[in-house]
């Protein structure tokens, strides 16, 4: 299978959507009042308040909970060994995938970015485009990282989203996309073809397996948390300081308009 293909399929497994407020509110209710998730849920996290070392803390958690479960199903996958080692290994990347997919969500979301339209029946091609920076940037793809700093930037200032999709024009992001996907079908493909040699050994193929299931998945997911945390859109001081800033402009304008009378 290709890349492509592994992608859809993963994309329309049950389960690989998070749905953004369910999901806020089930990791922020051990730690915030329901007035902050609420405000949370309608901007985002660092807007209602909520500090970056909170968040990390939790995406750390995500982490490590996505991290467990996909090891754990690929070990189990690799069990067995034997003639369909191969095939077991390309069903296992799909999986993969799936916790791949749900841990951009889960991270996005916590991050500040809003609800991706990820429909298991039919996957728009702009969702599938955003969802391929965020793995850019997990697999250390040259330019992702730019560009989701950009789509970053943009969210932070409020601007409309229409406005949001305009300030990354095609030719930022399609060529970006497709070193994404070649890049990621590369390491896919070495992927299948490590997990179906270490597969045909039962019992130790499924240690083998799951441990390089793991050193792909988990230090991915720590490299887009690095990226997300360093960016202005989960800072509350840069929700603050642009009250004071709107505020104090409001002043001397108002200040001005008296002198004037």
């Amino acid at each position: 299978m290709t890349f492509e293909k592994i992608l859809v399929a993963a994309m329309h497994t049950p389960g690989v959507k998070i749905n953004r407020e369910k999901f806020l509110r089930k990791e922020l209710i051990r730690y915030c009042s329901e007035d902050i998730i609420a405000e949370a849920i309608k901007n985002n996290p660092a807007k209602a308040g909520i500090s970056k070392e909170l968040v990390n803390k939790i995406s750390k958690q995500v982490i490590n909970y996505e991290a467990t479960k996909v090891t754990t199903l690929s070990v189990a996958a690799s069990i067995p060994g034997g003639a369909a080692a191969i095939g077991a290994a390309a069903a296992d990347i799909t999986s993969y995938f799936v916790f791949i997919l749900r841990t951009v969500q889960e991270l996005a979301y916590l991050y500040g970015f809003e609800q991706f339209n990820l429909n298991e029946d039919d996957v728009d091609s702009e969702t599938m485009n955003y969802l391929l920076i965020f793995m850019g940037v997990m697999f250390g793809v040259q330019g992702a990282t730019g560009v989701l700093k950009k789509l970053a930037d943009v969210l932070a200032k409020n601007i409309a989203k229409k406005l949001a999709q305009k300030s990354l024009t095609k030719g930022v992001v399609y060529p970006i996309v497709k070193k994404v996907a070649l890049s990621v079908g590369i390491r896919m493909t070495k992927q299948i073809f490590a997990d179906g040699v270490a597969s045909a050994v039962p019992i130790l193929g499924g240690a083998l397996s799951g441990g390089l299931t793991f050193a792909m998945f988990k230090p991915g997911c720590m490299k887009l948390r690095k990226n997300l945390m360093s960016y202005n859109l989960c800072d509350p001081e840069y929700y603050k300081d642009s009250v004071d800033a709107d505020y104090t402009a409001g002043t001397e304008v108002d200040e001005e308009h008296v002198e004037y009378q």
